[in-house]
């Protein structure tokens, strides 16, 4: 078992931080909202499904995509895209907070109620893509059936290291991952927004005093939480090329591992905690079986909920309440 390990240990490594670029990609949603309102977004993973929907939508149904693009061509692709999946996942993460949570905050209900809300989106979303969306932009009946997404650009090896492979694919995620992430912190750490953004995360009510508009601010973190996911929505169906109404449940949960494990309320701990259980999970799969990747995932929030439920990194976004 140990020879196994050390032979698919390099692969192993590249698969897992591609996939964990896409967990730090999705995290960045639960750990923004949480930073700012103390609630877990349990519907964000259906804001990142809809942003693998429309991505789905714009390669097969509006430009037809029958083959892999080249060149010119598939970077215009790709960036358009781009814009799509964020566009989609966005605005409808900006829809859910003023139908499902703003009502509640307005009341001044409690996180409980807030926390049924967000399973309760979740659902309601499922389902209407199940039985709505899905069969009417694709002319499917059954809904319920994973799609699969026509490839857009070749997986090609660039490069080798031993029995390492490491594919065009794995390069785009993770970069794209990186640079997402690493604007979206300079956003919230340099702009006026982002100033405003950890002003309420930190005190609210005295972000008020000081003229902070909280709806302004709660907007925007949805909508940004909500572009990330879409980010990541294409970067998966870029690398497994599928997609389906629930496929956001299980990453979701997987995202919601990675934010806690970075330390929720950290966007860098988001990054951290993404990479680390990609890597992890992938690692444990060698000696369990890839079926056994799941149990992985969730036995690590166990545990780090057991044992240091602040995370690697902490609560940055919220250091000031501490």
């Amino acid at each position: 078992m140990f020879n196994d390990f050390i032979s698919q240990f390099p692969q192993s490594t590249v698969d897992g931080l591609a996939v964990g670029a896409i967990f730090a990609l999705i995290a960045l949603g639960y750990t923004m909202v949480y930073g700012v309102l103390r609630l877990i977004n349990f519907a964000h993973s259906e804001i990142f499904m809809v942003g693998t929907v429309a991505g789905l939508f714009t390669i097969s149904q509006v430009f037809d995509i029958k083959s892999p693009l080249t060149g010119f061509a598939l970077v215009g692709m790709v960036l358009l895209l781009l814009v799509v999946a964020m566009a989609a996942s966005g605005g409808a993460a900006v829809l859910l907070e003023l139908v499902a949570y703003r009502p509640l905050r307005r009341r001044g209900a409690s996180r409980l109620a807030a926390l049924i809300s967000a399973i309760g989106a979740s659902f309601f979303l499922q389902e209407v893509f199940a039985l709505q969306v899905i069969p009417k932009l694709f002319d499917r009946p059954e809904g319920r059936n994973q799609i699969g997404v026509p490839r857009i650009m070749d997986k090609d090896v660039l490069f080798s290291v031993g029995s390492m492979d490491v594919r065009t694919d794995h390069v785009l995620v993770v970069v794209a991952a990186v640079v997402m992430m690493v604007a979206l912190d300079q956003f919230v750490t340099r702009t006026k927004v982002g100033r405003g953004i950890r002003a309420t995360a930190q005190d609210p009510e005295t972000a008020v005093l000081m003229g902070v508009n909280i709806d302004t601010i709660v907007r925007t973190t949805f909508l940004l939480g909500g572009a990330m996911a879409g980010v990541a929505a294409l970067l998966y169906i870029v690398k497994f090329e599928i997609t389906a109404y629930n496929i956001g449940f299980i990453l979701g949960v997987k995202a919601f591992t990675a934010a806690v494990l970075g330390g929720i309320g950290n966007l860098r701990g988001a990054l951290v905690g993404g990479f680390a259980l990609g890597l992890i999970e992938n690692w444990g799969a060698i000696f369990f079986g890839s079926e056994w990747k799941d149990v992985i995932a969730f036995t690590v929030l166990v545990i780090i909920l057991m044992f240091r439920p602040t995370g690697l990194l902490g609560e940055s976004l919220q250091q000031a309440r501490a």
